[in-house]
């Protein structure tokens, strides 16, 4: 469900829905658009194309414009050692994503580069249990923008802990997906109004040119 006018003035007016400032050095956060859910043959994977392809555009503006890139893939041990078991207790669909499987790997269509940073995961946050925030810090970014799935999942999840990071964030509408069309719309508009600013594709271009 998208929120209508009516809710977005309750919020408003109550004090949400506030406005981020992009800082100085922004860079770009792909989120687990890996082939264990960009392709429907594994357990987790849906239809991501016009995702992946609107996060294409992003990425090729970042590369052109020098902004860093940052890739995360969800990737469980091999031989299992106990993380993520109350994740992977509800979500057993994620139990196949194990380290070397291809289903770990980055979607090919996004051409990540060798000098593009990868975290590899094991919660739904980018920045939980991973140096995610310290690499961020280390490259002097102070801004991301944010592609990639699920909505619900782990883009909301990855916000939630950049707000907690203080670093603001910016979802871009067109390159983040889920399953389901209410859970994807609840989810931005909760985003929106409590940890990060949702904006489109070109606003995100805009910010990569350094045109914000």
């Amino acid at each position: 469900m998208k929120a209508d006018n009516e809710v977005r003035d309750r919020y408003a007016s109550g004090g949400l829905l506030g406005n981020l400032t992009p800082g100085r050095n922004i860079g770009v956060l792909v989120v687990d658009l890996q082939y264990g859910f960009t392709e429907t043959r594994y357990a987790p994977g849906f239809d991501l194309h016009e995702v992946v392809a609107g996060t294409r555009t992003l990425v090729d503006a970042a590369r052109e414009h020098g902004v860093p890139v940052w890739f995360t893939t969800i990737a469980f041990p091999t031989a299992a050692d106990g993380r993520g078991a109350t994740w992977l207790a509800k979500m057993p669909a994620l139990t196949g994503l194990r380290e070397g499987h291809r289903s770990t790997l980055i979607d090919d269509r996004l051409g990540m580069r060798p000098d593009e940073g990868l975290v590899v995961k094991q919660t739904a946050s980018a920045f939980a249990h991973t140096d995610l925030a310290k690499q961020l810090h280390g490259s002097g970014i102070d801004t991301i923008v944010v592609a990639g799935a699920t909505t619900s999942g782990c883009i909301r999840a990855t916000i939630v802990d950049a707000c907690a990071a203080d670093i603001p964030a910016f979802v871009v509408r067109e390159c983040v997906g889920d399953r389901e069309e209410a859970p994807h719309d609840a989810s931005l508009f909760d985003i929106e109004a409590k940890y990060g600013d949702v904006v489109s594709l070109n606003e995100a271009l805009d910010l990569v040119r350094g045109k914000p």
